[in-house]
């Protein structure tokens, strides 16, 4: 066991190692596994309606690829033109914003403190959003820099649909192979182990993925109607980071009541700033008690800390590419993990007796 043990550990960190210096050219590859892995089971559903493989799998990518150019075409002019637009305001909403505070709890602050409280409290104000905003950069600069591919996006869209369409093809007769592979004494449980990571990862996937759209669209409708500048784009952007639960929401949250209180203040009432709270307020509501139970449900195993750790730190580690392997990695290690503690509960290793208990009873 210790022999297996040790060659397991060597082979999973010459894996890590190959994807960490392998990453600027492994994305178009790994994105291309991805999207035959989730599009597996539809093609299994057409085969049962009587397709072959090799058209079932050209049906699918067609219309995947044909749905995704025509969401880009919408969503990406709009993003783009909100983007810019965002960009080349927000220094001036940072300091009106700042100005704001200042202006609002400045005076009880000179009343208890002294001007120098006032002072430093400006001076921290800008620190931390310098400091929030270098952060932000920097961490968008290492998902660009940790992943090549995005700087080559002819690559990335030219390699990933024919990589996942060959995979397709041959998805079932890959997962025979491995399974071949696999002792026949450890048969059984090597299968009953996928299976609980499939659902795990697939489970996840599906109902997470329905979740930001439909919270994406919930914020970016409710803060259009209450008429927040650049509400649109927070929406998209709430919604885009629900992915990783509890930061879309915190977010989207922020920028949009940081922008409603650039854009109400105090030349409009509270009703505005009110509403826009009200948004976020119903959005998470909605979440906790009807979307996420329903579409993700409890069985998929993934608690949400372990989900950001793993978000965060693959995304650090691989960029991009990392991103795609956090939802599988943290999974997969949450299912074996939950194996391992359930075999040793089950072992002589936990009802053993103490020694000094037996000592006494051979005595």
């Amino acid at each position: 066991m210790r022999g297996r043990a040790v060659i397991g550990l060597a082979g999973l960190g010459i894996v890590a190692l190959l994807l960490y210096l392998l990453s600027g050219v492994m994305l178009p590859f790994v994105a291309g596994l991805a999207l035959a892995y989730l599009l597996d089971p539809m093609a299994d559903r057409l085969q049962r309606l009587g397709l072959g493989r090799l058209s079932a799998s050209l049906l699918i990518l067609a219309m995947f690829v044909v749905g995704l150019v025509v969401i880009l075409l919408i969503v990406v002019p709009l993003a783009a033109n909100q983007i810019s637009a965002l960009v080349t305001t927000f220094p001036g909403m940072v300091s009106r914003l700042q100005g704001i505070i200042v202006e609002r709890v400045g005076p009880i602050l000179t009343r208890v403190g002294g001007a120098d409280v006032l002072n430093d409290l400006q001076s921290s104000v800008g620190a931390l959003v310098g400091q929030g905003g270098t952060w932000f950069l920097a961490f968008l600069k290492s998902l660009w820099s940790g992943s090549q591919a995005l700087v080559s996006i002819a690559s990335l869209l030219v390699v990933t649909p024919v990589v996942a369409f060959y995979l397709l093809v041959d998805w079932d007769r890959m997962v025979a192979t491995v399974d071949g592979w696999t002792p026949p004494r450890h048969r059984t449980t090597v299968r009953r182990l996928a299976g609980e990571i499939d659902r795990a990862i697939i489970g996840f996937v599906r109902g997470q993925t329905l979740v930001c759209l439909i919270l994406g669209t919930f914020y970016a409708v409710g803060l259009f109607f209450v008429g927040v500048n650049f509400g649109v784009l927070i929406g998209m952007i709430a919604g885009f980071l629900t992915f990783i639960p509890y930061v879309g929401t915190l977010v989207g949250f922020l920028l949009s009541v940081g922008v409603a209180l650039v854009q109400f203040w105090p030349t409009s009432d509270w009703l505005h700033i009110g509403l826009t709270v009200a948004v976020f307020v119903v959005g998470q509501f909605f979440e906790g008690n009807v979307i996420s139970p329903k579409l993700v449900g409890d069985s998929v195993g993934l608690h949400p800390v372990w989900l950001m750790f793993a978000l965060l730190a693959f995304g650090s580690l691989f960029g991009f590419l990392g991103l795609l392997l956090a939802v599988p990695v943290a999974a997969s290690i949450g299912v074996i993990v939950r194996f391992a503690i359930s075999r040793y509960l089950q072992s002589p290793l936990y009802y053993a007796e103490e020694p000094i208990l037996i000592q006494k009873r051979e005595g």
